[in-house]
């Protein structure tokens, strides 16, 4: 399955400050970029930092050194944007640095990048949930199970032939980016008895 990449939806015009910034003049980058914190990188554009509006005024410092929370929690452009997400949420950041191969800041993915991905029409999840999860990972046909999407929510209805074919493709639809929950009506052949299937997951719980 193809996955969209953070390096898709980052900010690679990235501002940034240092350890020696004064709290003064980071202030005046939040309020003049129109941004709620920034990452600080040392001379190496290695990210040591990042700093919120909400450190600012947790904090008094005379420097970013001060007041930046570290270590910073960084994401590389190559990862997954569901995951990406999952981390934000586990962490408790509206941000994340992006960062090369050799952890050099690249570029910023906020939450509203992120959101980004739930926004993808109902017919184009129903249709990747068909090719790119019926088809393509378990080799069914794209009719094998009835797929009906209504505002991001999937319903998989039907029967397959093993138990384990239908959880694999509820965990996979889940991963369809765009997919908010998947409400699973599937049952099984082998055993003829629905799939055990946990309660609808919240896009929004990355849990």
């Amino acid at each position: 399955m193809k996955h969209l990449k953070v390096g898709g939806l980052m900010t690679d015009d990235v501002v940034s400050a240092v350890p020696d910034t004064s709290f003064r003049d980071v202030a005046k980058l939040l309020a003049e970029h129109d941004i709620s914190g920034l990452p600080v990188v040392d001379a190496d554009d290695h990210v040591v930092g990042v700093v919120s509006e909400s450190d600012l005024l947790a904090r008094r410092a005379l420097t970013a050194r001060g007041v930046m929370s570290a270590p910073a929690v960084t994401v590389h452009a190559e990862e997954a944007a569901a995951d990406a997400a999952r981390l934000m949420v586990r962490r408790g950041v509206e941000r994340l640095p992006v960062v090369d191969e050799e952890e050099r800041l690249v570029g910023i993915v906020t939450r509203r990048d992120l959101l980004r991905v739930f926004l993808r029409p109902d017919p184009e999840i129903r249709r990747r949930v068909r090719e790119e999860v019926l088809a393509d990972a378990l080799d069914l046909p794209a009719d094998a199970v009835d797929v009906h999407v209504l505002d991001g929510v999937v319903t998989l209805d039907g029967r397959v032939r093993l138990r384990s074919e239908a959880v694999m493709l509820r965990r996979l639809a889940e991963r369809v980016e765009g997919v908010v929950a998947v409400v699973d009506r599937l049952s099984a052949a082998d055993d003829g008895t629905r799939a055990e299937a946990p309660p609808p997951r919240s896009a929004y719980d990355f849990s």
